[in-house]
């Protein structure tokens, strides 16, 4: 099901090295070029890609439809502005771990880095620290550990699960090592503006979250880099034998995913107002779950951020419903995984169908 981005890079040329390593009389090693191949499968990919999209849109719309029928709060402009501004978060890690799923990895340190780095850039805020500054400090810190984590991947050859694993503990135990466990709170009002603003009756956070899913779906889509990250993720031996620096991109697909955890935490410590070491615990499963809703597979090279956020927005309408309805905590959890399961099998499915 993949469209001109997800495609493997054309086949090397003669005399290359992947070229020489291939056994005699052998063909390419790599499907053709979009170009390349008939105009039925292009057609068809095409179509099955924006059909998967447009189902899940369609889900998000038939459950926004049955919650406006159970409770006329749900549809209200307020409800709605309030249901994205509490997906932000959400969504600006999941966009990360799109990156990271695509290219057939996982990370499971994306709820810990939200709390490292909200407590460094809060407390250079308590020690007046200009704002700036103190922004950059935050998201350095969640660049920095995604890049550990790419390299421990890449050069220490370790399983992404377990680089991940340990990269969550250490991060957590680095928040409440830096703070003696305890939050950094009160902040003046222009950095409270990232989450409280407005512009032209709009959230902030809702304003940022739309900046984010613009830039990476143009670097996942028109660029090279993003053309890599679906040729490492499809077949990582393919991309290496083409020419492509797997271990450097593969890093940096970690560093993107950090980063953007490091927003997220930005966005919280701004909307909570404190900065805890014990924020962001479980952040992980519900970004997992929204890529993964949003048609995101984990076996890598298929994928896209138009789904991840359709994904979010299922998400936080689902919790927002429940909540109106006046559902225990407990069964949301229920209600949530039962909807993971069911995404997971649909994709298994799905895979099956395909020629």
């Amino acid at each position: 099901m993949a469209d001109e981005s997800e495609s493997k890079l054309e086949p090397p040329a003669p005399g290359s090295l992947a070229s020489a390593r291939r056994p005699a009389g052998s063909g390419p090693t790599q499907t053709p070029p979009p170009g390349d191949r008939p105009l039925h499968q292009r057609l068809g990919s095409g179509l099955a890609h924006h059909a998967r999209q447009f189902g899940t849109l369609g889900g998000l719309v038939v459950l926004g439809l049955v919650l406006w029928i159970l409770t006329p709060h749900f549809l209200t402009v307020s409800n709605l502005l309030n249901i994205a501004q509490q997906t932000s978060i959400n969504a600006i890690i999941a966009v990360g771990l799109t990156f990271v799923i695509i290219s057939a990895g996982i990370d499971l340190s994306v709820g810990s880095l939200v709390a490292f780095s909200g407590v460094v850039m809060a407390s250079l805020l308590q020690r007046d620290v200009p704002l700036p500054l103190a922004l950059a400090a935050g998201l350095l810190t969640g660049l920095v550990c995604g890049l550990i984590n790419g390299v421990l991947i890449t050069l220490g050859r370790l399983p992404p699960f377990i680089a991940t694993l340990g990269m969550m503990s250490v991060a957590r135990g680095g928040a409440l090592l830096y703070t003696d466990g305890r939050p950094i709170s009160g902040f003046g009002e222009g950095f409270r503006w990232l989450a409280t603003g407005e512009v032209l009756f709009v959230p902030v956070p809702v304003i940022l979250t739309g900046v984010v899913y613009v830039i990476a779906h143009f670097v996942l889509r028109r660029t090279p880099f993003g053309r890599y990250v679906f040729a490492i993720g499809g077949n990582e031996e393919a991309a290496l034998l083409s020419g492509v620096r797997v271990r450097l991109h593969k890093t940096m697909v970690y560093g993107v995913c950090g980063l953007l955890s490091a927003l997220a935490g930005v966005v919280l410590t701004a909307r909570l107002n404190s900065a805890q070491p014990i924020a962001g615990i479980n952040y992980e499963l519900d970004a997992i779950a929204a890529t993964v809703i949003g048609g995101t597979s984990l076996m890598g090279g298929q994928g896209s951020v138009v789904g991840t956020l359709i994904g979010a927005l299922i998400m936080g309408v689902l919790r927002n419903g429940l909540n109106l309805l006046g559902v225990s905590s407990f069964v949301q959890q229920l209600v949530i995984g039962a909807v993971i399961i069911l995404a997971v099998l649909l994709d298994t499915a799905f895979k099956r169908r395909k020629p």
